[in-house]
């Protein structure tokens, strides 16, 4: 068996040549199998491509890939895609928080007859804001059906030759690996593994690119949002008809009742706030749409390194 390895490598100068060992390590417990390694730098403006760039002197099985700048993680993944040779890709993290030397679990499972197997970290090294937000993008995909239910996403998991193949022919400008691969496979599975502490510094994800992360799963490949905005235009319009006659009532019975400003006032802002939600949802989704006819792309590659031609 070829197994490839693929890691988004974003500010990785000081972690990656030890991931990268230990995942050599981890699938040698196996001689019999031979593995490809692929690093996305993700950040051309520091070190880390030069450290890839020693690696794959070293090692001809490790294929270097620099970006023309940072499109972010799921970007970097979609850009190891045309460089995977093996039976079965595994997608890791480049901050050694994933136990490579259990690699081996992970394809087990796949062999099962599974077409894409994530890793589980029921106790994450992650702050607590960063499982709050977790947690609540979980929620949030599972109800817009771009999520299996019961399936726990991680970037540490490996999918089939199959999936890597279906997986290539995506070429949305906004992707969204799960949500995508949720409408062309459906034998999932999870594994539980310990999650590690960082090897250095902390996590990269701020608030506005987890909020860019959870609106792409949120608005592709479903039109529930829409749905959402259109039921709760409903609603409001006919809480306003309610209030409306119970206003028309009151006054009726009771003609030196002043009228309510503050209660209108209230209602406007209410309903014109709702309105613009609506058209920002519409718009998104209008926007996306022109982004994707007008051919931009997922990312653009500067450089490589003992890649071959580019399936």
């Amino acid at each position: 068996m070829l197994i490839t390895v693929a890691i988004p490598c974003y500010k990785s100068a000081k972690t990656i040549e030890r991931v990268v060992e230990e995942i050599r390590a981890g699938i040698a417990q196996r001689p019999e199998n031979d593995y490809q390694i692929v690093l996305v730098n993700d950040y051309p403006d520091d070190g880390t491509f030069e450290v890839i760039r020693k690696l794959c002197a070293e090692d001809k099985k490790i294929v270097g890939v620099n970006l023309s700048k940072n499109f972010g993680q799921t970007y970097a993944k979609m850009a190891a895609l045309p460089f995977v040779e093996g039976d079965v890709l595994v997608y890791m993290d480049d901050d050694g928080q994933h136990p490579a030397d259990q690699i081996y679990r992970l394809i087990d499972k796949l062999d099962e007859g599974y077409d894409m197997v994530y890793a589980y970290f029921p106790h994450k090294k992650h702050s607590l804001f960063k499982r709050l937000t977790s947690k609540l993008n979980s929620a949030v995909l599972e109800f817009n059906g771009t999520k299996p239910r019961g399936i726990t996403l991680s970037s540490y998991c490996a999918l089939n030759r199959m999936t890597v193949d279906a997986l290539k022919q995506y070429k949305s400008p906004f992707p969204s690996i799960g949500g995508f691969l949720g409408g062309v496979i459906k034998r999932y599975a999870n594994v539980e593994m310990e999650h590690r502490a960082r090897l250095e510094g902390t996590s990269n994800y701020t608030l506005a690119k987890l909020l860019k992360l959870w609106f792409t799963g949120f608005l592709n490949f479903s039109v529930k949002p829409i749905r959402v905005a259109s039921t709760l235009g409903f609603l409001s319009a006919g809480i306003g008809f309610i209030y409306g006659l119970y206003i028309i009532i009151r006054k009726l019975v009771d003609p030196a009742l002043a009228a309510g400003y503050a209660s209108m006032i209230a209602i406007m802002l209410f309903l014109g706030g709702m309105i613009m939600v609506m058209i920002g949802l519409v718009g998104e989704y209008i926007g996306r749409i022109f982004m994707t006819v007008s051919d931009q792309p997922q990312y653009v590659i500067r450089e490589t390194i003992n890649a071959k031609e580019a399936k």
